[in-house]
C-alpha cells in the first residue's frame, strides 16, 4: 500500500487538532454575541452620559457609579431585594426538600404527583403575579378574608414593607418550589439504596435516615440550588413589577428591587448611564455569590476525597 502524500498527513493532523475547537465553537460564538458583548457594552455605557435620543455623550468615568451609590433609593432597592430573597429562598429550599422526600417514597400515582408539582413553573409569571396581587388585596383579597374568619385584622399587603415582601416571596415560592423539588428528587434517586437498607437494619427511622443519609448525600445539589435561587432572587423582576398597576415598587418604593430600580432609571428617567451602572453592580454582586459557591463546592469536594 502506497504511503499517503505529505499534504494528506498534514491535513489529517490539522483536522485532529482543530476538530475539538470547531465542535465547541458554536457555544462560544453564541455566548460572545448574546452574552459577553452586551455585558461589555453595558460597562462602556456605564462610563458615559448616555441618553435615548442623543446616544453616547461625554465620558464621565465612575461618576455614574458614585451617583448611584449616593442615592438612598439604591440602598433601599438592595435591602428590598435581599429581604425578598431571604423570605423566598429559605422556605423554598426547605419545602422543596420535604416534597422531594415525599415523592421519593412509595406514593400511589407518583408520576402524577411529580408532574403536578411542576405545573406552577409552567404558568406565566405575569399571570401568577396578577392572580396573587388580587389574593393579597388590602380590602377585598382572599387572604385577608380567610384571616378575618379566624379573628385576625386585615393586613395592608401593598402598603406595609414586610407584608408586601411576604406576598411577593409567596409568588416566587409558588413558581419555584416544584422545580427545585424535582432537582432534589433526581439527586435523591441517585443515592444508593444500600445505605437506607443498612440504616433500617440498625433501627433508624425515616427522620434519622433523612438527616443522616439523604441530606449529606445532597450537599452538592443543595449548594447548587441555593446559588441558583440566590441569582434568581437578585434578578427578581416580574413579580414585584406586576404586584400593583403602576409597577414602580409601591408608592414609597417599599418593594422596589434592584431590577425595578434599574428599569426606572433606564426607561422612566432615560438615564442609561446610571442604569448600566446598576446593572454592572448587580452583576458584581452575582459574581460574589458565584465565588462563594466555588469555595463551598471545593470545600465539600475536599471533604469527600478525604
Amino acid at each position: 500500500m502506497a504511503p499517503r502524500p505529505a499534504w494528506r498527513r498534514r491535513l489529517t493532523r490539522a483536522d485532529e487538532k482543530a476538530s475539538p475547537y470547531a465542535y465547541i465553537s458554536p457555544f462560544f460564538i453564541l455566548f460572545g454575541v448574546v452574552g459577553l458583548f452586551p455585558l461589555l457594552y453595558t460597562a462602556w455605557v456605564s462610563l458615559h452620559k448616555w441618553s435615548l435620543i442623543g446616544g453616547q455623550g461625554a465620558f464621565v468615568g465612575l461618576k455614574n457609579y458614585t451617583d448611584v451609590l449616593g442615592q438612598p433609593y439604591f440602598w433601599n432597592a438592595l435591602k428590598n431585594t435581599v429581604s425578598i430573597f431571604l423570605l423566598s429562598s429559605v422556605p423554598q429550599i426547605i419545602i422543596a426538600l420535604l416534597i422531594a422526600a415525599a415523592l421519593d417514597s412509595n406514593l400511589r400515582g407518583r408520576t402524577f404527583w411529580r408532574m403536578g408539582v411542576l405545573l406552577p413553573y409552567v404558568l406565566a409569571p405575569v399571570a401568577v403575579a396578577l392572580i396573587f396581587s388580587d389574593l393579597f388585596g388590602d380590602k377585598f383579597g382572599l387572604v385577608n378574608h380567610l384571616l378575618g374568619l379566624v379573628g385576625i385584622d386585615p393586613i395592608q399587603w401593598h402598603k406595609e414593607v414586610l407584608p408586601s415582601h411576604v406576598a411577593i416571596a409567596t409568588m416566587v415560592n409558588f413558581r419555584w418550589i416544584g422545580y427545585n423539588a424535582l432537582i432534589f428528587l433526581a439527586a435523591m434517586q441517585a443515592v444508593p439504596r444500600d445505605y437506607y437498607e443498612a440504616a433500617l437494619i440498625d433501627g433508624a427511622g425515616r427522620v434519622r435516615t433523612f438527616f443522616s443519609i439523604t441530606i449529606p448525600q445532597l450537599r452538592a445539589t443543595i449548594i447548587f440550588v441555593i446559588v441558583t435561587s440566590t441569582i434568581g432572587g437578585l434578578q427578581i423582576f416580574d413579580e414585584p413589577r406586576m404586584y400593583d398597576q403602576y409597577g414602580l415598587g409601591g408608592a414609597d418604593r417599599q418593594w422596589q428591587t434592584l431590577t425595578l430600580y434599574l428599569y426606572q432609571l433606564g426607561w422612566t428617567q432615560k438615564n442609561f448611564g446610571r442604569a448600566a451602572a446598576v446593572a454592572w453592580m448587580l452583576f458584581l454582586i452575582i459574581v460574589v455569590f458565584a465565588i462563594i459557591n466555588f469555595l463551598l463546592t471545593r470545600r465539600i469536594a475536599s471533604k469527600g476525597s478525604r
